[in-house]
């Protein structure tokens, strides 16, 4: 299992069964004018015992498709949301 993607990023919905939308942000450096700028993107993940909620760090790791647009798994809440 060493060769899966592992990615940090921020829960965003909890509101499906077993299922949360995590926002993953990264930096990048626009082509032609060099300024650093900031680009997100939007991954479902499957969350076995429903325990993330709104605004926890996670970590997510790939998996197999497990269904039409999931295809991350959480593989540890990192840090819970404080008040949330």
């Amino acid at each position: 299992m060493g060769d899966r993607r592992r990615l940090f990023g921020t829960v965003v919905s909890d509101r499906m069964d077993k299922t949360v939308v995590v926002k993953v942000e990264r930096t990048k450096r626009h082509r032609l004018y060099g300024k650093v700028i900031r680009v997100s993107k939007r991954y479902k993940a499957h969350d076995e015992d429903n325990a993330c909620k709104i605004g926890d760090t996670v970590r997510i790791v790939e998996s197999r498709p497990l269904s039409k647009h999931k295809r991350w798994t959480v593989e540890e809440i990192v840090q819970s949301a404080q008040g949330v």
